[in-house]
């Protein structure tokens, strides 16, 4: 028997080290159970916590210690388990703290051309939708994917497919883009996904599962300098949230066939994010499923600056790839405080519809859209502007503003 439980020990030791030094390291668990566990573990491309006087100097780059081997082992099957469902999120998120309120209005009164274009309409329909694409398409050449959230199967606050089926056939050699997601769903796993993509009515077209064959690290422009130039700052006012931030993000291996980007946006509420436009389109969406979006949220997927922040920086990096070949569409229509990542159990929208926005500015459209609605009457804003303040969500438009990825001034042009 004792010869027996050795041999049993052995092989569940050995397929735990397999499992860490193949998978591991590649889809971020090792930082998750880092911070899980208290053991020390630096990510390339990531940041896991900002220096401290009492860090200076000291050798924590080798990765694992031996003291520390046990405590990732333990913990590695905990982690393997601990995806969620999107139930799960909701209920996490309604502890959210951080509450951030509008600032007021962001247009500028008169026309100034040192700021970006943001055009407006209130036609909701397919028309509108074009008119607001060829104000923005001037850099949207060759190869061209659009992202969009296809959503969960049944979502009711999906946006009419009519939309952008009649938008996509006048994009020569476009496709719907997409990635999986992580947390428990349809849309995980890439054949399942092109189940949901057919019952929400999105294969009129050729749909592109971005990491259907796996990803790819993409740099974040700037980001290591950016936080180099913080890292001995010991008085701690960070302009960022101490914590994880990236260097770098495993998205879609796909996106390299891609020569420009629409960014299709339902732009509305969020449980983790407070609400969705563009940024959260291709911050998350871009992200792949298994190991980026993984990157983003964190171990215990935790809510706040943090998980906001490193939204930002992987949509930053989409944004620097297709740099002066991307454009932006939002669309504020049925604006639930639920993504349609809550498919048939999201909340009625109780907001009225506002109409459609569209820039080459991403700040500037998300912006706009948050301006937009706390302009509503108080009872029709009410809904999604608690979901907003209550996860924190206008940090977005802050952290975005740090990160030079556009101007929170812009020119509202109706049309």
């Amino acid at each position: 028997m004792a010869n027996g439980n050795n041999l049993l020990i052995f092989v569940l030791t050995a397929g735990v080290f397999g499992i860490l030094n193949t998978e591991m390291g590649f889809i971020g668990i090792l930082p998750l159970l880092a911070d899980q566990f208290d053991a020390e573990y630096y990510q390339k491309g990531a940041v896991r916590k900002m220096a401290t006087s009492d860090d200076h100097g000291k050798n924590t780059m080798n990765g694992f210690t031996r003291r520390n081997f046990l405590k990732f082992a333990s913990g590695t099957v905990a982690a393997m388990a601990a995806i969620p469902t999107l139930s799960q999120l909701v209920a996490h998120a309604e502890g959210a703290p951080a509450r951030l309120t509008w600032d007021g209005a962001h247009a500028v009164s008169s026309y100034d051309s040192s700021k970006p274009n943001v055009y407006f309409t209130r036609d909701l329909s397919p028309d509108g939708i074009q008119k607001i694409y060829e104000r923005i398409n001037q850099g949207i050449t060759g190869k061209v994917g659009i992202k969009l959230h296809t959503g969960e199967p049944h979502g009711p606050n999906l946006l009419p497919i009519e939309y952008i089926k009649n938008l996509q056939r006048k994009i020569p050699h476009s496709a719907i883009v997409e990635c999986n997601v992580l947390y428990k769903s349809p849309r995980r796993e890439t054949n399942t996904h092109r189940e949901t993509i057919k019952i929400n009515g999105f294969d009129f077209c050729p749909v592109d599962i971005l990491d259907a064959d796996g990803d790819i690290m993409l740099p974040i422009s700037g980001m290591k300098e950016f936080l180099d130039k913080q890292i001995d700052n010991f008085g701690g006012t960070f302009p960022f949230e101490p914590g994880i931030h990236l260097q770098e993000i495993a998205i879609g291996k796909h996106v390299l066939n891609y020569d420009s980007i629409l960014v299709y946006t339902h732009f509305k509420g969020h449980a983790m994010g407070g609400f969705g436009g563009s940024l959260k389109n291709i911050g998350i969406g871009f992200a792949s499923g298994k190991v980026g979006k993984r990157m983003i949220h964190g171990e215990g997927w935790p809510l706040g600056k943090g998980f906001l922040e490193r939204m930002v920086e992987s949509g930053k990096a989409a944004t620097e790839h297709f740099k002066g070949h991307i454009a932006y569409i939002n669309v504020l229509k049925n604006i639930s405080v639920d993504c349609d990542c809550a498919g048939a159990s999201a909340a009625k929208p109780t907001c009225n519809d506002i109409g459609i926005l569209g820039s080459t500015d991403i700040l500037a459209v998300d912006q706009a859209g948050i301006d937009l609605i706390y302009q509503m009457p108080a009872d029709q804003r009410h809904d999604i502007a608690e979901r907003i303040e209550s996860r924190g969500g206008l940090h977005q438009l802050e952290y975005m503003n740090i990160l030079g990825m556009g101007s929170r001034e812009y020119n509202l042009v109706e049309i």
